[in-house]
């Protein structure tokens, strides 16, 4: 089942990253229809987070896109090549936001393969931020979309993750924020999957 906006638009940032963990994540492109479990997420909180944790800046241009009702795409690019897909929650006048992590690899494997230029389905295929965007042929035109439409969207499997299974750790790469940022346990991933990102 296709999740509702109303999931997203919720005002925990954190639950909805914590819950999007089981749930299914879906792309059609150009009628090439890709899918994969989620395993990790990031959570960014406009309150009680680091304005640069969450890309407020106001030299990023692509930060006016945080600012939109839950269950829309905000993807931006990290060293000129890599897109970053988060979705955000709440409303329009909180900009918080999850990143999607890493998936499992599930439909279309083939086509993530050809994207990645990969002979087999490694855990590089879709472990990372990056990497599951190529995969998935996640690009920043896609910024904007609503996750309900038929293009990028989550679904509901019935595969809730226990929380015995959840493994609650630092962000990656928030060194640059101060130590108050980056220690918080804001990072989600199923501690028994192989297919999370390699980052410590």
């Amino acid at each position: 089942m296709k999740l509702g906006l109303d999931f997203y638009q919720r005002p925990d940032v954190l639950q909805i990253a914590r819950e999007l963990l089981g749930k299914h994540l879906y792309t059609n492109i150009n009628g090439v229809i890709t899918a994969g479990r989620v395993v990790e997420t990031e959570a960014y909180r406009h309150e009680g987070d680091h304005s640069l944790a969450l890309h407020l800046q106001r030299k990023r241009r692509q930060a006016q896109g945080l600012y939109q009702p839950g269950g829309h795409a905000y993807i931006y690019t990290v060293y000129d090549r890599h897109a970053l897909f988060n979705l955000t929650t709440h409303d329009a006048a909180h900009p918080d936001a999850v990143l999607i992590r890493a998936v499992e690899p599930l439909v279309g494997i083939e086509e993530m393969l050809r994207r990645r230029g990969l002979g087999a389905p490694v855990r590089a295929l879709t472990a990372g931020p990056g990497v599951l965007s190529q995969a998935l042929g996640i690009t920043p035109a896609l910024s904007g979309t609503a996750l309900n439409g038929d293009a990028l969207w989550f679904e509901d499997h019935g595969e809730p993750v226990a929380d015995a299974d959840v493994l609650a750790s630092a962000r990656v790469g928030l060194a640059y924020a101060g130590p108050e940022a980056a220690g918080l346990p804001w990072r989600f991933r199923v501690r028994t999957s192989r297919w999370t990102s390699p980052a410590k």
